[in-house]
């Protein structure tokens, strides 16, 4: 590994260049054993040259956002994790934002809601980043990523650019062309319309009054942990399994939301899987419904 950082020290400051880094601090869960390498790319050039170096060295490597639609297991990651928060600028042309993937949805939507643009409204609550939300076509109250998206710009497996047109990124229901590749997003160009300020902020407003009242977010989770299935409601077939406010050492069923899994206090990454995990047990038990997380996981047992 000493090889490895003295070749990316070359590219980058060493203050981004973390060995053994609690993922507990870079994940909304709060829970997460060390990565063996942490990096925080500052720039695309910089994430490229980082990108080439890590290829090289062979190490498993993983690239995150915002860290809210994560678990790391307790005993961490072997091998290298990018953080691409540092790339997150914007810039306005037109009713066009073209943004890079670290940029929080919260900061985007305010960018546009500055510029008077509406179309991204549905996501000024999502917390997530721009990156995460393509990669999974992150959605709420009726609107999706697909929805404003012109085309997204990568990093292949060579190193090079591409850039792809929203018809070519296969968005589906939490689904895009970026899990079926190795690539490393750098770029979205986002299509919206010109609106009325007032009427922005207030449909923002409306919308982040609901997810307030509904949701837990005074604790820490990963939003919605489970996809819905096809014909029935993931938090309703969680209730009617009798798990609302069931805990698992500090993992618990949400008592507002059956839908979330959250960290009320104390929750280890195996207790969050494990809650996980006996939901979904009972839950195809009781009916024959297989229940699949929203959220990733990776590291290590």
């Amino acid at each position: 590994m000493n090889n490895i950082i003295k070749k990316l020290e070359a590219v980058m400051a060493t203050e981004n260049i973390k060995e053994n880094e609690p993922m507990k601090n870079h994940t909304s869960f709060k829970v997460g054993g060390p990565a063996d390498l942490f990096l925080k790319p500052q720039s695309r050039e910089e994430l490229q040259k980082v990108l080439e170096i890590c290829k090289e060295s062979e190490k498993p490597l993983y690239i995150m956002g915002n860290g809210s639609n994560l678990i790391v297991r307790d005993n961490g990651y072997n091998g290298i994790i990018i953080n691409t928060k540092a790339l997150n600028q914007v810039k306005t042309v037109g009713e066009t934002l073209i943004a890079e993937p670290g940029i929080s949805l919260k900061d985007l939507a305010n960018v546009a809601l500055e510029q008077k643009l509406t179309g991204l409204e549905f996501a000024s609550g999502i917390p997530g980043s721009l990156g995460g939300a393509v990669t999974m076509n992150a959605g709420a109250y009726d609107g999706e990523m697909k929805h404003v998206i012109k085309s997204i710009t990568v990093i292949t497996e060579d190193g090079s650019l591409k850039t792809i047109s929203a018809d070519q990124c296969h968005f589906g229901y939490r689904s895009s062309i970026l899990q079926q590749h190795n690539w490393v997003l750098v770029s979205v160009e986002l299509i919206l319309e010109n609106g009325d300020y007032q009427a922005i902020q207030a449909k923002m407003l409306d919308l982040n009054t609901q997810r307030q009242t509904k949701q837990p977010l005074e604790y820490p989770s990963a939003g919605s942990t489970f996809r819905r299935p096809v014909g029935y409601y993931a938090g309703k077939l969680v209730q009617d399994a009798g798990f609302k406010g069931h805990s698992i050492g500090g993992a618990q069923v949400s008592e507002k939301h059956s839908g979330f899994v959250i960290n009320k206090g104390g929750a280890t990454a195996a207790d969050i899987l494990n809650l996980i995990g006996a939901i979904q047990s009972a839950v195809k038990d009781q009916f024959g419904v297989d229940l699949k997380t929203e959220v990733i996981v990776i590291g290590n047992d």
